[in-house]
């Protein structure tokens, strides 16, 4: 399972050698969601990247948190380091490293004594519904950084898993009371964060919008040879991001053309609230051989299978941010969208835009979009001057906003 930050990350200035002066105050970043999801041996998920990024600039001088079982635990530096190091890398073999070195780890843990105004960066919403963590915090007087990614639990709960909505109504009442600063990914999620503290009559603390990286993926890959036109759509199998419309769209497209019909890659691992959209993956024979379901994808096939697709399909009915949109038009990729703020707060006019209930408008724009389209032609001209956000800059821009915090 090879855990590769790209050029992204790799083109931060050398972040031990050039550290900012409000860096004197010692750094504690939670590594819990990684430790998780590598042992369980999932791929990264967006969320996951933004943990890695932050974990790859903020680690060389941070000390590790993990939470278990409503503990906190923080590691020795010379600790830390060895288990960054170990999630950084992904190599084979992670589970037996893992244990080694928390078997060395946790015992010295026992004698560390946290300082006040100590930084404690939470990136991937771990631990924010246990009303302990917030208790932790003003305990030993930290000052709580969380990045906030999304409210959609809370904002369309129907596309969530069963008590998700409550969870996530804690998460964020906790991160704002006791945060001493909060990053969000667009203007969006900070308008919805806002909206959520007002219902609550909640104190919003110092916040800032910043970007996510557009180029987590090797740009400059090949394509891979295709006997058809093909088109991505790149998320988990779950509800919102409206598999369902893609499904029966093929099935039309199957049903008008036959063999000819282009293909579809589905680029994530299955969700939840999505049960009509596997039993058509499951038992739509129709569909096997066009519609290809790729649970299982590394940064460097899908950096190729992006390259070469007519475009990216996101029909989704939320999102946070929309990191695959970035990614795709990174790699000079078309986007066929829902028209949600939140992409056009991030993709401006270059996608093409559609309602996500409009079946016949993206059977359309596909149809149209296998050949050379005036709408596709468009989005490759505007391609030409695309400058996606990249991790340096999202990173320096949070450097300079911690520095005002005092």
């Amino acid at each position: 399972m090879p855990i590769v930050i790209h050029g992204a990350v790799a083109g931060v200035a050398d972040p031990v050698s050039a550290w900012p002066a409000w860096r004197a105050r010692s750094v504690l970043i939670d590594v819990s969601r990684l430790i998780w999801r590598w042992w369980t041996g999932r791929l990264p998920t967006g969320i996951d990247r933004v943990c890695l990024a932050y974990m790859a600039h903020f680690g060389p001088k941070a000390r590790a948190v993990i939470q278990w079982k409503g503990r906190r635990i923080v590691l020795t530096a010379t600790d830390s380091q060895r288990l960054l190091a170990i999630l950084l890398s992904g190599n084979p073999g992670f589970r037996a490293r893992l244990v080694m070195v928390l078997g060395r780890a946790l015992p010295r843990a026992v004698a560390i004594r946290l300082q006040p105004g100590e930084v404690y960066l939470n990136i991937g919403h771990t631990g924010l519904d246990d009303p302990g963590l917030g208790r932790w915090v003003e305990r030993h007087r930290l000052r709580a950084i969380y990045l906030i990614h999304d409210l959609i639990p809370i904002e369309t709960p129907q596309f969530c898993r069963a008590g998700e909505a409550e969870r996530h109504v804690r998460r964020m009442s906790n991160a704002l009371t006791s945060a001493s600063g909060i990053i969000v990914n667009s203007q969006v999620t900070l308008d919805g964060l806002r909206d959520f503290a007002d219902r609550r009559r909640l104190p919003v603390p110092p916040a800032i919008v910043a970007w996510l990286a557009g180029d987590a993926l090797p740009a400059g890959a090949t394509p891979p040879p295709a006997d058809r036109p093909y088109f991505v759509t790149i998320g988990t199998i779950e509800g919102r991001k409206n598999h369902i419309l893609l499904l029966r769209l093929w099935q039309r497209l199957i049903e008008r053309m036959g063999d000819g019909a282009p293909r579809l890659l589905l680029v994530g691992q299955r969700g939840w609230e999505a049960d009509d959209a596997l039993a058509i993956l499951d038992g739509c024979v129709a569909l096997r051989g066009i519609v290809v379901e790729l649970g299982r994808c590394g940064d460097d096939e899908l950096a190729r299978l992006l390259t070469g697709a007519r475009a990216l399909l996101m029909p989704s009915f939320a999102e946070g941010f929309g990191m695959p949109v970035i990614e795709a038009l990174h790699l000079g990729t078309p986007v066929i969208a829902s028209d949600l703020a939140v992409f056009r707060e991030i993709a401006g006019d270059i996608p093409t835009y559609l309602t996500p209930s409009d079946g016949a408008g993206w059977e359309r724009a596909a149809l149209e979009f296998c050949g050379a389209s005036p709408d596709r032609l468009r989005q490759l001209a505007a391609l030409r001057g695309y400058h996606a956000p990249d991790w340096p800059g999202h990173l320096a821009r949070v450097e300079r906003w911690l520095a005002t915090l005092g």
